[in-house]
């Protein structure tokens, strides 16, 4: 999957990079000769990613924090540069989710979503500013279709992540002055993923989903780590401020697939 050396000597930041797409571009960018950096709450899932990318061969260190915590990832950011030196790449992958249509949803349930995504997302990039290589240093974020598509059920999504994608260009426009790059990187319906899990939970709606993208499969976590490894790399030295889409072409089909039958919206309310 990597293109083995090109990351050599680099240091990377993953948040959230425990399990799913994350992992996946924690470990290609391991691969490539970084060294690496997870973090998720879960303390289990961070020693277990841990033990994963230092199989690669490459110095891999993981801490335990949520990212709705600024000081708790503003420490351990500073505690990985401070081991591996300044930040050449930082990943921001956090995300919260799960279908709920608006009228039935609380502010706590919407703002939980805005707290993981969006924030937490600012508190990532805003920490990695102040230990990143200066110049050279490019910061990536997960979007979400969700970001420019409506989702029936995913209006907290949807904001959060339309925020995340003028956060990325606004900080790219900022922080150009520093040579520092920030893009975002849009994942469409990605194979094994909790995300699909949930919105395409039994086999007639995966073969539906199938259908709908034009080119008429699931994309795989190898897809969006292959496009991370370009952004991370001087392959992509000028580009900043950028949201890619890498989905099949599944925004020029609409979300109308995911929207429920009209019996199962009446009995929601």
């Amino acid at each position: 999957m990597s293109q083995t050396g090109i990351l050599k000597g680099k240091a990377a930041f993953v948040a959230g990079g425990t399990s799913g797409i994350n992992l996946g571009i924690a470990r290609a960018l391991a691969e490539a000769g970084a060294s690496v950096a997870v973090l998720s709450r879960s303390q289990e899932k961070v020693d277990g990613a841990v033990a994963e990318l230092r199989s690669v061969g490459v110095g891999a260190l993981g801490y335990a924090a949520d990212v709705r915590n600024e000081e708790a990832v503003a420490a351990a950011i500073k505690a990985a540069a401070d081991t591996m030196g300044p930040l050449d790449v930082v990943v921001s992958g956090a995300a919260g989710n799960f279908i709920c249509p608006a009228a039935a949803m609380s502010g706590k349930g919407f703002r939980t979503v805005i707290e993981i995504d969006l924030i937490g997302t600012f508190h990532v990039m805003r920490a990695a500013f102040d230990v990143a290589r200066k110049p050279g240093c490019s910061m990536i974020n997960i979007s979400a279709p969700q970001s420019t598509m409506p989702y029936w059920g995913q209006a907290h999504v949807s904001a959060a992540k339309a925020g995340v994608d003028m956060l990325t260009k606004s900080l790219a426009y900022e922080w150009g002055e520093y040579g520092i790059r920030l893009n975002a990187i849009v994942p469409g319906p990605i194979e094994g993923t909790e995300g699909m899990k949930r919105l395409s939970p039994t086999d007639e709606a995966r073969r539906a989903v199938e259908d709908s993208v034009p080119l008429r499969r699931y994309g795989t976590i190898s897809d969006i780590a292959e496009i991370a490894l370009f952004l991370a790399s001087d392959q992509s030295s000028y580009v900043t401020g950028t949201v890619i889409a890498c989905d099949g072409g599944q925004l020029l089909a609409g979300a109308g697939l995911f929207r429920p039958p009209l019996t199962t919206r009446q009995h929601i309310r």
